[in-house]
């Protein structure tokens, strides 16, 4: 298939489709609304399942039941859509069930606005919902790069029975770029879902999925094994992209859209004589401290931009490991910073340091 002219929303849909989709549970909120509509065509041209649902709510327990039941399932939503899912999810790991979450960024807090944020970053890596439990979390910069992970999502959903999260802005979302949708990803060895309630049919005794443990002991050995499966996708899942780095003055931490505003602004200051890199995370969780070792000695300072109030900055104090002076831009409220912003602070850099 050749290149497509493509919107975001419209993208995340047909990837989602081509990638083996059986059932999608949701409920309409902006600025993501374009994927439940398309998907509510696409599904139904293949006989598939679409549901929009009461609420929120209710959606994400239909992702669950879906889920338990073998179903190659997803929901979509944006930012406070996400917040009223988040008992849920965290249901679904504790069951641990494969679900493919799309989170399309508004602007927060509250109800706040339909423009592109980053503002979600503490909800889609710390989890909303109770317990010790994690969502892979992936952060596209491109449409592109959002249909690729999708399809991964699906498979790494399925391979540690897990949920994911798609993590865009809703520029991502509602603009418009050219998408190869026959694109390859990693091919991976899934295992038949014998875990599913479908029936005794291939073995014996029934199989029972629900996320509650009211015996400590029990609940404790549970919480043991999510923890070593956590330690396996941090150990093989964790994706990152550096840019620039042997010889850089500065480096710039940066995910999603501000990644691509970066880029922009990493060429600039190179026109100024001044190299600057770049550690852009793909997995926002597991998130890459590793990357960090690999930033030079001499390094000027790091700088963290978002379109928030500083969300990522504190997994880069973490990883950081108080070696390098930090830096922070950003702009809150759904105003998306021009590439001369970035510029601007690294060449006024002292002005944005933060304290460690």
């Amino acid at each position: 298939m050749a290149k497509v002219l493509m919107k975001g929303n419209q993208a995340i849909a047909l990837a989602a489709v081509n990638a083996g989709l059986d059932a999608f549970f949701g409920y309409p909120i902006t600025p993501q609304n374009e994927v439940p509509e398309y998907l509510s065509k696409y599904l139904a041209e293949r006989g598939k399942i679409f549901v929009q649902a009461e609420s929120e709510v209710a959606a994400i327990n239909m992702v669950y039941g879906a889920a338990g039941a073998g179903a190659r399932v997803m929901t979509s939503s944006s930012s406070v859509g996400i917040a009223l899912k988040q008992e849920g999810i965290s249901y679904i790991a504790g069951a641990e069930l494969p679900a493919l979450i799309v989170s399309v960024m508004r602007a927060g807090p509250g109800l706040g606005g339909i423009s592109p944020s980053q503002a979600d970053y503490f909800q889609a890596t710390r989890g909303g919902g109770n317990g010790d439990y994690h969502v892979v979390v992936l952060a596209p910069e491109s449409i592109q790069e959002t249909v690729d992970l999708i399809k991964q999502g699906f498979d790494i959903a399925d391979q540690y029975r897990n949920p994911v999260m798609v993590l865009v802005d809703g520029l991502i979302g509602q603009m418009m770029e050219s998408v190869d949708m026959d694109k390859p990803v990693k091919k991976r060895h899934l295992e038949p879902k014998t875990y599913a309630t479908t029936g005794t049919k291939n073995h014996p005794g029934r199989n029972i999925i629900n996320s509650l443990g009211l015996d400590p002991l029990y609940l404790e050995q549970h919480n043991y094994h999510l923890r070593d499966k956590y330690r396996e996708i941090i150990k093989h899942e964790t994706q990152v992209e550096l840019i620039n780095m042997e010889k850089a003055d500065y480096v710039i931490v940066a995910y999603g859209t501000m990644a691509r505003i970066s880029r922009s602004a990493i060429e600039s200051l190179k026109e100024k004589g001044i190299n600057v890199g770049m550690i852009r995370p793909i997995t926002l969780w597991p998130y890459p401290k590793k990357a960090f070792d690999l930033i030079p000695k001499d390094c000027k300072g790091i700088l963290v931009t978002e379109m928030s109030m500083g969300q990522m900055l504190d997994d880069v104090l973490i990883s950081n490991k108080g070696r390098h002076q930090i830096a922070f831009y950003g702009r809150p409220g759904g105003i998306v910073p021009e590439p001369e912003e970035v510029v601007d602070a690294i060449l006024n850099y002292d002005k944005w340091v933060v304290e460690q």
